[in-house]
């Protein structure tokens, strides 16, 4: 599994950072980062959530 991030959306709202901070971070002022190209299984549930809770849709699950 990947994830995308639309950087035209992203707001740096950092839901997605709350919900899964070893796959994204936030910078203060700044937009999304992705820190992992392959996203492990064990982290499916937090990155299903900080899709779901992102307040502008600006990520996106890429199944493998």
């Amino acid at each position: 599994m990947k994830v995308e991030a639309d950087l035209e959306l992203c707001q740096g709202h950092a839901m997605c950072s709350l919900e899964a901070p070893d796959v994204f971070d936030v910078p203060e002022r700044d937009t999304v980062r992705i820190l992992m190209d392959d996203i492990p299984e064990n982290l499916r549930g937090d990155v299903e959530s900080a899709v779901r809770y992102c307040p502008t849709r600006a990520l996106l699950i890429i199944e493998d």
